[in-house]
Parts: C-alpha cells; sequence; structure tokens
C-alpha cells in the first residue's frame, strides 16, 4: 500500500455525549464490529462480570463512568480505525475538549428519552468552532422516549446544526421493531442481543409488501409516511454529495440501541465512507499537510499509570504528518533535543503492543520520563508550534495535604504525574508554600485522592479553600516600564493572593469576582489571562 493510501484509509475521531447517554456502550459495539473484541460487556451490569473495554481504570470500573479519554485502534473493511472514547461527565471536560484537538471527526450520542443535555451541549460549541465534521447517533430507541421529529428539531434548535437521518425507527420502547436504513435502503428487524450483532433485509423499494408481514401493516405505512416527509423536509444525503457534513454544517442522525448490538452497524458503515481522512493541522509557523513526507506530531495527553506495574508515563501524540518509524532521531521542539524512541505504541485502551511504524491520523503512545507536557510538538527538524491545547482556569480549589509523613516522596511523585495528565492543575502560594490543586469539578478531587492512595500508595487529605478564579498574569509588552512599576506594585500588596503553577509563571489565585474586577481595573498594564496559553 502507498503511503497516500495509508493516510486516506485512516479514520480518527472522538466519541462524546452527556454522562450515561452510552458512549462507551456504543465504543465497545464498534469494537466488537471491528473485531478488535469477540463479546462486548455491559458497562454496569453486575450479572456480566467484563467492564467496558474502554473503561479500564479501576476507578472507571467502580463506577461505571469514564474520567479518562482510551484510545483503541482497530481495522474494518481496509480503514483503519482509531477511537477516542472521552470522559462525558462534565469534571472532566478538560480532558474532552483537549481530545478534540486530536481527532478529524465526532460522533455524539444522545439519549432518545432526554434528548440534548448540557454536555452535549459545550461540546459541541468546540466542534463548532473547530468546524469538526459531527454524525449523530440517537441511542436507546429500545426504551420510551422523544418523539423522533421532536428529537431532529431539539438537535438543530439546541446544537445549532442542520441534520438529516441516514435511518429512521418503526416506534420506540416496548414497541420497537428495527429502523429502516435510508441510506442503504435496508430494513433492520430488532432483537434485542448484548453480544452479538443482527442482520439486515435489504429493499430498494419501501413499498415492497414484505416490509408490511414483518413489521405489520399499520406500522408499514406509518414509516412509508414519516420517510415521504422525511425527503420534503430535510437535505438528501449522498456518498457524492458531503459537503455540508465535512464542513461541519449538518450532521447525519442514525438511530438505534447500542446496549443491544442494534443500529451500530449500519452508522460504521456510513461513517467510514463519508468520515474525512486526516485534515490539515494549524501551527504557529504554517498550515501541516498530512500527505507531507517529513513527520510532524504533537503531544495531547498524557497518562499515567497505565502499567501499575512499571508506574509508567505514556504521552499520547496525534500524527499530523508523514510517517513515524521506531528508532529514529526525532526533533522535541520544546526542549530542541533530538530524540528516539524504541518502544512507541498503539492503543487497545490499556493494552498496548510496539508498533514500528505509524501514519498521519494514528495515535501512538511514546514512554515519559518527565520530557513531555501537554502540547509539545515532535518533528522531524522543522521548528513548528501547535495550536489550540490550553488549559482553562480552575474553578475548584483545595490544599493538598500529606495524610501519611513517611510517605512524603510517593504523594510528591504522585501529584507531580497525575498533574502533569491536565486534569486538575497545581498551584504553590507564593507566601506560605502550600499547595493548592485547582479544577473544575468535585469528582476530579475523589479521582485524585483515589489514585494516589492505589497507584502510588500516598494517602493525603483535603483543606477546603474559599477562591473564585485562578488567572495567569504578565506584564503588558506595548508598555514595559509601566507594566514593570506595577507589576511590582501589584506582587506587594496581593502577595498572599499569588502563586505559582507548575511551569513557575505567575498566578492570581482571586476569592471573589469583585476583588478581580478590581485588580482588573487597578492595574491596567497588567493583563490577565484565564487560559495558560498566551
Amino acid at each position: 500500500m502507498t503511503f497516500q493510501e495509508e493516510i486516506l484509509r485512516r479514520r480518527t475521531f472522538a466519541i462524546i455525549s452527556h454522562p450515561d447517554a452510552g458512549k462507551t456502550t456504543l465504543t465497545e459495539k464498534l469494537l466488537l464490529y471491528g473485531g478488535a473484541i469477540h463479546v462486548a460487556g455491559a458497562v454496569k451490569s453486575n450479572k456480566i462480570r467484563k467492564t467496558a473495554t474502554s473503561d479500564w481504570m479501576e476507578i472507571e470500573k467502580q463506577r461505571g463512568i469514564s474520567v479518562a479519554t482510551s484510545v483503541m485502534g482497530f481495522e474494518y473493511n481496509d480503514y483503519k480505525i482509531n477511537i477516542l472514547d472521552t470522559p462525558g461527565h462534565q469534571d472532566f471536560a478538560e480532558d474532552t475538549f483537549r481530545t478534540l484537538t486530536a481527532v478529524d471527526s465526532v460522533i455524539i450520542v444522545i439519549d432518545a428519552a432526554k434528548g440534548v443535555e448540557t454536555q452535549t451541549r459545550r461540546l459541541m460549541q468546540v466542534c463548532r468552532m473547530r468546524k469538526t465534521p459531527v454524525m449523530v447517533f440517537v441511542n436507546k430507541m429500545d426504551r420510551e422516549g422523544k418523539d423522533p421529529f421532536d428529537l431532529l428539531d431539539e438537535i438543530e434548535a439546541e446544537l445549532g446544526i442542520h441534520v438529516t437521518p441516514l435511518s429512521w425507527p418503526i416506534n420506540s420502547g416496548q414497541r420497537f421493531k428495527g429502523v429502516y436504513n435510508i441510506f442503504q435502503h435496508t430494513l433492520d428487524l430488532y432483537t434485542p442481543d448484548k453480544t452479538h450483532v443482527t442482520e439486515s433485509i435489504r429493499y430498494d423499494d419501501v413499498n415492497n409488501p414484505e416490509i408490511d408481514s414483518l413489521v405489520g401493516g399499520q406500522d408499514a405505512d406509518k414509516l412509508r409516511q414519516d420517510l415521504e416527509l422525511i425527503t420534503e423536509v430535510y437535505p438528501e444525503f449522498t456518498v457524492s454529495n458531503t459537503a455540508g457534513y465535512l464542513s461541519g454544517d449538518l450532521a447525519p442522525v442514525f438511530f438505534g440501541s447500542a446496549l443491544n448490538t442494534f443500529g451500530v452497524k449500519e452508522l460504521l458503515e456510513c461513517f467510514v465512507q463519508i468520515a474525512p481522512s486526516p485534515r490539515p493541522v494549524s501551527t504557529e509557523e504554517r498550515e501541516v499537510k498530512p500527505e507531507e513526507q517529513q513527520f510532524t506530531g504533537f503531544v495531547f495527553k498524557i497518562h499515567a499509570n497505565m502499567d501499575p506495574n512499571h508506574r509508567s508515563c505514556i504521552a499520547f501524540v496525534k500524527i499530523c504528518s508523514g510517517k513515524f518509524e521506531r528508532n529514529v532521531y526525532y526533533q522535541h521542539v520544546r526542549l530542541n533535543q533530538k530524540m528516539r524512541f524504541s518502544a512507541p505504541t498503539a492503543f487497545m485502551a490499556q493494552k498496548k503492543e510496539t508498533v514500528d511504524e505509524a501514519y498521519a491520523g494514528d495515535i501512538i503512545g511514546l514512554p515519559d520520563t518527565g520530557n513531555f507536557k501537554i502540547g509539545d510538538t515532535l518533528t522531524s527538524g522543522e521548528i513548528l508550534h501547535f495550536k489550540g491545547l490550553p488549559s482553562f482556569s480552575p474553578e475548584m480549589f483545595k490544599y493538598i495535604e500529606n495524610a501519611d509523613p513517611m510517605k512524603q516522596k510517593q504523594l510528591d511523585k504522585g501529584v507531580n504525574q497525575l498533574m502533569d495528565e491536565g486534569v486538575a492543575q497545581l498551584f504553590v502560594n507564593q507566601a506560605t508554600g502550600r499547595k493548592i490543586i485547582g479544577t473544575v469539578g468535585q469528582l476530579q478531587f475523589e479521582v485524585i485522592q483515589y489514585r494516589l492512595e492505589h497507584e502510588y500508595n500516598a494517602r493525603c487529605k483535603w483543606e477546603p479553600l474559599q477562591m473564585y478564579k485562578a488567572c495567569w498574569i504578565e506584564p503588558d509588552p506595548d508598555a514595559p516600564a509601566e507594566a514593570a512599576e506595577e507589576l511590582r506594585l501589584f506582587k506587594q500588596r496581593k502577595s498572599q493572593y499569588l502563586a505559582f503553577d507548575k511551569e513557575g509563571r505567575d498566578v492570581f489565585l482571586a476569592d471573589s469576582a469583585y476583588l478581580l474586577q478590581m485588580a482588573q481595573n487597578d492595574y491596567k498594564h497588567i493583563r490577565f489571562h484565564f487560559t495558560s496559553e498566551f
């Protein structure tokens, strides 16, 4: 296979949703079709001992939620598919935001009963900002839910995107009989089965009387009426006419039940045909195209302890152009040094296998001994800086204290490695030296405490800290003399509110919105930033 063909056959996408919409279950079933796993386990079923392949951390298995993005790759019909299963919980939104910078398209999962929920809206804003192509899977059709036409109207209104259904349900809940696949002209009859897949019957003509005998005359008539209405109201969608989808303006919609392995194959078949192969990525210097011969890539995630036996960190690298080869020297741009990697890995959640080569669009894991930070660039030699991987200003703060004086070394190592993952941020108060953890949600504190104890054998305790916001400060480069004096005065007067971040940069910890506004008004030559990328 040629270099060009290898790149064109890759599909790298994220699955996003509100918690409990069925995102991780859908990931499992896609892996089932790809032959990557042979029996899918229900994520929350106590009867089935398996937990989801993508939820591999111990705390994820206990809670039945995803708290970290997992990467899984598999082959399907000559396509190389890379899935990133993201956390749905809003406390881990930052991990998801960063993951969306590493994908070329997105599948949004929506609960048929609940419709569009808060977290889905927020994640869709990121997709719109980046013009990421989006497909929608309306899940849980085997439960009582909203009318399909009402759901389509809600998706358009709430997510600000045009839709076109490519499959259509026959009833829902207990009366759910299946879906008609508009894209492939097949009828899929519903048989609940959590571990195997259902067969399709092809009907080029929806008026075929066989359909009446299979689903009943009344339901068959309603199906025909609905399909007629769909052709009048929604834009036609074909493989040769995907411009609206690729520009992020039109979302194809599929209906099904991920838990019962229904409607998933139709989604996958359509996805591999229409989803984009790797797309160009912007850097501060220029636009990088995937078909360029020279290798480039960036670190979008770091994960500690993927293998608890070795206490190792893995840096997740999205390859943006060219071909990555094992044991070849590459330029680490921030450190300005050459590095080679003898054990780059491809992923199946926490299972890893060493790869000799990988192409644009692939996600690889590089062993990290402290050399990488989120946003770092690797190239064949060119100096490039990829954009759009900020840390956001935390909204919740607590002092972290050691609960076991004999384990200070383990605690320090654990805190440093977990902060490198980017799920929370570490600040050190400049006046007292006390360590402060900042997060965007309460659940992150529980996850940090749990992982410190179970992965690093260190126990911590939290002390409350009333704080409104953390913001990075720097002098205004346009007025250097005034800015330097103002910064000196600011640091003198606000010393108890100042901290260093992990990179040693000055951070202002405002304990109220009023205090922050007053500081911005009084110190005109100081810039206050609410993301770390400035």
